[in-house]
């Protein structure tokens, strides 16, 4: 299946998709100051969901995500995800 890409090269997945949640982490990780803007802008993601979807990355997969001030930072991935499978999901489908 074929999905567009933003003006970053980020892959647009549905809004059921499960891999969204594999960029807004991918986005988390790679950004220098990931704030809410800043992921938002990369990602196109809607701004209003990013903290229950960071909700869900932790209850469902175990990451662990803090927030100091507004910005986010990976305290732990986990032991459920592997960081470089997710971190493909940003630019690529397979």
């Amino acid at each position: 299946m074929t999905f567009k890409k933003n003006e970053f090269g980020v892959v647009q997945y549905p809004d059921d998709d499960i891999r969204r949640l594999f960029v807004l982490l991918s986005a988390l990780e790679l950004l220098e100051r990931p704030t809410l803007a800043a992921v938002a802008d990369l990602t196109n993601l809607n701004p209003e969901t990013v903290d229950d979807d960071i909700e869900r990355l932790q209850d469902q997969f175990g990451v662990q995500i803090h927030k100091l001030g507004n910005v986010y930072r990976i305290e732990s991935w986990g032991d459920v995800l592997k960081k470089n499978g997710v971190l493909k999901r940003l630019k690529s489908v397979d």
